[in-house]
């Protein structure tokens, strides 16, 4: 039987590589391999465009379709400016919490598949277990894509795919869509005595705040009513806004960011129509005073909503594991609405807190631990039968 210290070995080792999104997670891929290998698992790296990093997907059992995935991804939010009182790479046991960064954002859940794995290349499964280790979910999921399709495309399609991510152990049923998009405006500088020698990246850039705000009061005044959501509604945020370099000069250029959390079932394209029809009506302005000019729109996330599928294989599997039938849901995204994309059954449920997450001093209780324990040591029971 797997023991807590098992699982703390393992997690002190994952935590101590720097997987911040913005460096490399090969070194902890690597680890990884050399763990799994020698229980006899099937690896398979599917690698980033500039093979800075990799996802990594590991296989017990035969190869056929069916089966359970155990999802998690290994990158971390950065520490910068944050207020440590431990070493965020190093493992800290205190006062009944495990500290560093990542312990339940979601290195904790990885430690805890990863200490059953040995268990787990024992069984004799009629379906395989395979382990999804991505990158880059903590900059809108954007890494876990060509692992999906890389698993569909070898005809493995899952029954269950089970996100690790913090939720106590409640069983996570849906969350919201998140898109990010970088604009950038590009207009043509002039002294400010006469704007019509020039075209201000500014002023167009506010012509699509405007919009941006309106859509966002129209999506806060029709919310939904009766919803598990909270707030019920699709929010738009911007989140970064620069430009310009002097108060008597027409800004060359402006750029800004802006972040959508779209609920299940409002279409964000049919959403945004209106500031796309601005953004042509501004190209069509600026593209003849220069080859330089024009707006660039650069959508850096796009991860769908998670449905609510109450009746899934995913959702009773879950359920079956931690008795938890009721429904939550979250106002952020996860991997899981990417792989239910994808035509596979996904339900979130794993040990800690969101409240935890990118926090200074990030802990998992633990608590949540022993309980993971008793839920893979269910799961275990169930690849018996």
């Amino acid at each position: 039987m797997t023991s807590l210290a098992a699982v703390r070995d393992v997690l002190a080792r994952l935590v101590a590589f720097d997987t911040t999104s913005r460096d490399t997670n090969l070194p902890l891929i690597e680890w990884v391999e050399d763990f799994l290998a020698p229980m006899g698992a099937h690896l398979v790296r599917v690698p980033s465009e500039d093979g800075t990093k990799a996802n990594l997907w590991a296989r017990f059992g035969p190869d056929v379709p069916g089966g359970i995935v155990l999802s998690g991804h290994t990158d971390v939010v950065p520490i910068d400016g944050q207020p440590w009182t431990t070493n965020p790479w190093d493992l800290i046991q205190r006062d009944g919490k495990f500290f560093a960064r990542g312990t339940t954002d979601m290195k904790g859940f990885l430690a805890l598949a990863l200490a059953h794995a040995e268990a787990i290349s024992k069984i004799p499964l009629k379906k395989p277990v395979h382990f999804a280790l991505s990158y880059d979910e903590e900059v809108g999921c954007a890494g876990v894509a060509p692992m999906i399709e890389e698993i569909g495309r070898r005809g493995a399609a899952p029954e269950v795919v089970w996100v690790g991510e913090p939720t106590m152990w409640g069983v996570m049923s849906a969350h919201k869509g998140i898109r990010d998009y970088e604009v950038k405006i590009t207009g043509k500088a002039a002294h400010s005595s006469d704007p019509r020698m020039g075209a201000s990246a500014i002023h167009e850039a506010v012509e699509l705040l405007t919009i941006i705000r309106r859509i966002a009061r129209e999506q806060e005044e029709n919310a939904p009513k009766n919803s598990d959501f909270d707030p019920s509604w699709t929010t738009l945020t911007i989140g970064e806004l620069n430009g310009g370099t002097a108060s008597n000069i027409l800004a060359r250029e402006c750029r800004f960011v802006f972040d959508v959390r779209s609920v299940p079932g409002v279409n964000p394209d049919q959403m945004l129509k209106p500031f796309f029809a601005e953004v042509e009506r501004m190209r069509a302005r600026l593209e003849p005073l220069g080859p330089e000019c024009g707006v660039e729109i650069n959508m850096r996330a796009d991860a769908p909503p998670l449905q609510v599928v109450r009746d899934s294989p995913a959702e009773r599997f879950m359920r079956s594991l931690t008795g938890d039938n009721a429904i939550h849901v979250a106002a952020y995204a996860t991997e899981a609405g990417q792989f239910q994309r994808a035509g596979f059954p996904s339900v979130i449920c794993g040990p800690g807190s969101v409240e935890q997450a990118h926090q200074p001093d990030e802990f998992v209780a633990i608590s949540e631990l022993e309980r993971g324990l008793e839920v893979f040591r269910r799961f275990l029971e169930t690849l018996r039968a």
